[in-house]
C-alpha cells in the first residue's frame, strides 16, 4: 500500500497515481490511490473554518467551490496546538483554521451505483486531543473489504465543548451532525450507501457514538454503531457552566462567547492546558469511583440537542431499533499500576480501597472479587468504574429495548511486554493495520494475525449485515465474544454485571 502524506508537504512514498475526480454536491475532489483497488480523498471540508465571526458558533455548512480541490494531503487538525505527536496511538497534528474535515477511503471512487456500507469513524482522545488523520486509520483493510471508510474531524476541548453564555451548547456534537449530514448527501458519489452507514469510536470516540444514539434529532443519519472502550464521560449544563466560569476567570473574562472570541486563540489553548495538567491528578482520583467526570469538556445534557445522559437514553430506548456492537479491553487502564512506585505494593489492600473511596461494604464487596497487589488493584479500580462498568451498565440498558441486536466483547488479547490488555490495544486488530507505525508499543512484538483476521471479519460483517457473527447480548445468557489467542463466544462482563448491581445496592 502507497503511505499516506502526514504533513502538509508531503507525498505518498510510493505513489500510484491520482484517483478519479468525484463530483460532490459541494464540488469536484482529487484524492490518490493507495492500492490498485483503493483511493483516499483526504481533508474534505464538511463546514466553514471555526474562526473569526463563526468562532464559538454552530458549524455551517461549507459553500460550493469552482474547480477540482485537491484531496491527496491530510488537512489542518483541530487540537493542532494542544497536542502533537505519538501518545497511545499514531496521532498527527497539522496547523490551519480550516479544520471540521472528513477523509475518504473507497474501494469505488465516483461509482454512484456500488452502494457500498460505510463506516464513519470518530477518533478519542479524551475530547480533547486526538486525531483523524492516523495511519492506523487509513483505511486500507476496511475499503479491500468493501466498505468505505470515513473518518471526522471536530472541535475539541473548551471550543467544542464549553458552556459559554451566547454560544450554541455542544458545538463538537453539532460538528458530529453536519458531518453525519455530509456524509448523507455526497458518500454516493464515493461508491458509498447512506442508507448503511455505521458509526464508530473508541474512548473518547466511543462515547461520542453512544452521546448520538441517544439523540432524537441524530436518528435519520445512521443505522448501526460500534462503541469501543467508551468511557463515562459526560457532565450537567450546570455542571458544564460551572466549569467554563471556573476556566474565564483564570483568563481574567466574562464566560461569554464575546469575551472569548476576543481573545488569541493559542493563548485559550496554552490555558486550558496548564488547567488540564493541574486537574489531572485529583480528577483522576475522583473518576476511580465514578465520583467525577472524565473529563473537563465533554458532550453535556443540554436539554436539546443532547435531552438525556447515555444511559438515560438506552433505558429509554432511544435508538433501540439500531444494532450496537460495545466492548472493552480487559485492562484498560492497569497501565496506571505500571507507573506507580513499587513501595505501593507494601500497603494493604483494605487501604488502597479506602484510598479509591471503596470503604465498608462496598470496599469488601469489591476487593473479594479483584484480586492483585495494591498497585494493580487501584489500576483495576480505574479500568472498572471508568470503562468497564460503564460498559456492563449499558448493556444492561439495552437490555430492556431489544428492537434491534446488542453485540457484546471482551477484548483479552495481552501485550506480552506488559501482559496487559490495555487501552488502544483492538485497534490494530480491528482496523487489520498490525504493520503500521507504533502498533508494537500496543500490541506487543509480532501481534497474531489471525487474531486480526477474526476481529476485523467481525467489524466488517457488522458494518455489512448488523450482525458479527456472535448471539446478541441479553441479561440472562450475557452472550458475547472474548477475542484473545483462542476467540470464543461465551458469557462476558458477568463479574462487571454483578459488581456493578452489587456497588449501586
Amino acid at each position: 500500500m502507497a503511505a499516506i502524506p502526514h504533513s502538509p508537504d508531503a507525498q505518498p512514498s510510493e505513489p500510484l497515481g491520482e484517483a478519479p475526480v468525484v463530483e460532490t454536491p459541494a464540488g469536484a475532489v482529487r484524492g490518490v490511490m493507495l492500492t490498485e483497488a483503493g483511493a483516499a480523498y483526504l481533508g474534505i471540508p464538511y463546514a466553514e473554518p471555526p474562526v473569526g465571526d463563526l468562532r464559538y458558533a454552530a458549524p455551517v455548512k461549507r459553500a460550493p467551490w469552482d474547480g477540482v480541490r485537491d484531496a491527496s494531503r491530510y488537512g489542518a487538525t483541530p487540537q493542532r496546538m494542544y497536542m502533537t505527536g505519538v501518545t497511545l496511538i499514531p496521532e498527527p497534528s497539522f496547523p490551519g483554521d480550516d479544520t471540521l474535515l472528513v477523509n475518504v477511503f473507497t474501494p469505488k471512487p465516483n461509482d454512484p451505483e456500488a452502494k457500498l456500507p460505510v463506516f464513519v469513524w470518530i477518533h478519542g482522545g479524551g475530547f480533547m486531543s486526538g486525531s483523524p488523520s492516523s495511519p492506523w486509520y487509513d483505511g486500507g483493510a476496511f475499503p479491500r473489504d468493501g466498505v468505505v471508510v470515513v473518518s471526522v474531524s471536530y472541535r475539541l476541548g473548551f471550543d467544542g465543548f464549553a458552556r459559554l453564555e451566547g454560544a450554541p451548547d455542544n458545538r463538537g456534537v453539532r460538528d458530529w451532525l453536519l458531518a453525519l449530514e455530509w456524509v448523507r448527501e455526497s458518500i454516493a458519489a464515493f461508491g458509498g450507501d447512506p442508507g448503511k452507514v455505521t458509526i464508530g469510536g473508541q474512548s473518547a470516540g466511543g462515547s461520542a457514538v453512544l452521546t448520538l444514539l441517544g439523540m432524537p434529532q441524530a436518528q435519520h443519519l445512521f443505522r448501526a454503531a460500534i462503541a469501543e472502550s467508551p468511557g463515562a464521560f459526560g457532565s450537567s449544563r450546570s455542571a458544564a457552566a460551572e466549569r467554563a466560569a471556573a476556566f474565564a476567570r483564570r483568563l481574567g473574562v466574562a464566560a461569554t462567547r464575546e469575551a472569548f472570541a476576543a481573545l488569541d486563540e493559542e493563548a485559550v489553548f496554552t490555558e486550558q492546558k496548564k488547567m488540564t495538567d493541574e486537574e489531572m491528578g485529583p480528577q483522576m482520583a475522583k473518576t476511580l469511583t465514578g465520583g467525577g467526570e472524565l473529563s473537563a469538556w465533554a458532550p453535556f445534557v443540554d436539554g436539546d440537542l443532547v435531552p438525556y445522559a447515555i444511559e438515560q437514553a438506552l433505558e429509554k430506548g432511544v435508538g433501540a431499533d439500531k444494532a450496537l456492537l460495545i466492548g472493552a479491553t480487559a485492562g484498560e487502564f492497569e497501565m496506571v499500576s505500571t507507573m506507580m512506585p513499587a513501595p505501593l505494593d507494601w500497603l494493604p489492600r483494605g487501604l488502597a480501597l479506602r484510598m479509591s473511596g471503596l470503604s465498608g461494604a462496598r470496599g469488601k464487596t469489591y476487593g473479594a472479587a479483584t484480586p492483585g497487589k495494591p498497585r494493580l488493584l487501584l489500576g483495576r479500580i480505574m479500568t472498572d468504574f471508568v470503562f468497564r462498568f460503564f460498559v456492563a451498565r449499558a448493556l444492561a440498558a439495552r437490555d430492556r429495548n431489544r428492537d434491534a441486536g446488542t453485540f457484546a466483547y471482551d477484548f483479552r488479547f495481552t501485550n506480552p511486554d506488559d501482559g496487559i490488555a490495555g487501552h488502544c490495544i483492538e485497534l490494530p486488530f480491528t482496523w487489520d493495520c498490525l504493520e503500521s507505525d507504533n502498533v508494537a508499543a500496543s500490541a506487543g512484538p509480532n501481534p497474531p494475525q489471525h487474531l486480526a483476521d477474526t476481529a476485523h471479519a467481525a467489524w466488517v460483517a457488522f458494518i455489512r449485515d448488523g450482525d458479527p457473527g456472535w448471539p446478541s447480548y441479553d441479561r440472562t445468557e450475557r452472550q458475547g465474544m472474548v477475542f484473545d489467542h483462542k476467540s470464543r463466544a461465551t458469557a462476558v462482563y458477568t463479574r462487571e454485571s454483578d459488581l456493578t448491581t452489587a456497588l449501586d445496592g
